[in-house]
């Protein structure tokens, strides 16, 4: 499912966000939940945000969750995680965030995977801000390929987005379930691209 962008029609027509996916400490190593290969992901997202790019828009979500809580469940699932105000919910340092044009948060006080399901600070749902902007295509990184990745670039495909991942700008959970991940990926018409 690999292919260089400069191969894939309709590129220069399509008007392109980036959507980075909760590059969060608690999802690094060192993390409550963390991914191997979170800081080297954040790091290589960076220099993607800071080199001339074409995107129209950088959106960054995070997970977003209520301290003294389990989230309508979700503690019961996962280890507290990105709970709200603690480092854990802060982005890495490994991403540098200067470059981000929206921060969307998701999972307060419920289990969100997608950051579809998030809203930014001034509580506008992410697809109403990319159509706001006329954003037709979404090119999809961050952590974890096998959970809010997948979710998020599943949701965009739904919405009736281009969708693209970047290789090399995923990190995943396990190989069995990152493999299932990006098998249902491309079942909906999301495509591997090298940034």
């Amino acid at each position: 499912m690999t292919e260089t962008s400069a191969h894939i029609e309709g590129t220069e027509e399509a008007k392109r966000a980036l959507l980075v996916v909760d590059v969060q400490n608690d999802f690094c190593e060192g993390g409550s939940l963390p991914v191997e290969g979170g800081r080297e992901v954040a790091a290589r997202i960076s220099r993607l945000v800071n080199s001339e790019h074409s995107y129209a828009l950088v959106v960054a979500s995070r997970d977003w969750h209520e301290p003294e809580s389990s989230n309508a469940g979700h503690f019961d699932e996962w280890p507290a995680h990105c709970v709200q105000g603690t480092p854990g919910a802060e982005y890495a340092p490994e991403l540098d965030t200067t470059g981000v044009d929206v921060h969307v948060r998701k999972g307060q006080g419920v289990p969100a995977y997608s950051a579809f399901e998030g809203v930014t600070d001034d509580g506008r749902a992410l697809l109403d801000v990319l159509r706001e902007q006329g954003i037709t295509a979404v090119d999809v990184c961050g952590i974890a390929t096998d959970h809010c990745v997948r979710a998020s670039a599943l949701d965009a495909a739904e919405a009736g987005l281009t969708v693209r991942l970047l290789e090399g700008l995923h990190a995943g959970v396990a190989p069995d379930t990152v493999a299932s991940a990006l098998e249902e990926m491309r079942a909906a018409g999301c495509m591997e691209v090298s940034p």
